[in-house]
């Protein structure tokens, strides 16, 4: 999985509580390469138990329990992100991540559109997770993209 290396160029960064939330290179996690892998299955698992009992009707009270397990799994997912830098949610990748639960909120408004914006969160998520670097790690605050490596 790729991880941004977070380097100053021109400026320094400010120091004290942002230092703490973006440090210049993002904590690691002990075994974070299995953790994000198991929960990026389980993820994808009840997700898509999720989007398919709603595709084919099934009633809503059945899929309660996919919809917290998916809620569950996709909120660790962020954690252990957030732990690794802050700075993920100015980049492509967490601001794509937040325009997925805005849609995932908007399916209780829309609830007779809910698997169009369902299948939206799928396609944002897949193609968010499979675009170039130069984009996923692109810093909106920085306008930059942080340079990214193979950790573990």
């Amino acid at each position: 999985m790729s991880h941004p290396s977070i380097t100053s160029q021109a400026s320094p960064r400010p120091a004290g509580l942002w230092q703490y939330l973006a440090p210049e290179a993002p904590r690691e996690l002990p075994g974070e390469r299995a953790i994000r892998m198991a929960l990026r299955t389980a993820h994808i698992a009840t997700t898509g138990i999720l989007i398919g009992g709603h595709f084919f009707g099934i009633e809503s009270a059945r899929l309660l329990p996919w919809l917290w397990a998916a809620v569950a799994t996709g909120a660790a997912f962020i954690v252990v992100e957030l732990y690794g830098s802050c700075i993920w949610l100015v980049q492509g990748r967490g601001l794509l991540t937040l325009a997925k639960l805005v849609l995932l909120a908007l399916v209780p408004v829309f609830w007779a559109q809910r698997v169009w914006l369902l299948l939206a969160v799928v396609v944002i998520g897949s193609v968010g997770s499979h675009m170039p670097g130069r984009f996923r790690y692109y810093s909106v605050i920085h306008r930059r993209a942080f340079a990214h490596e193979r950790r573990g």
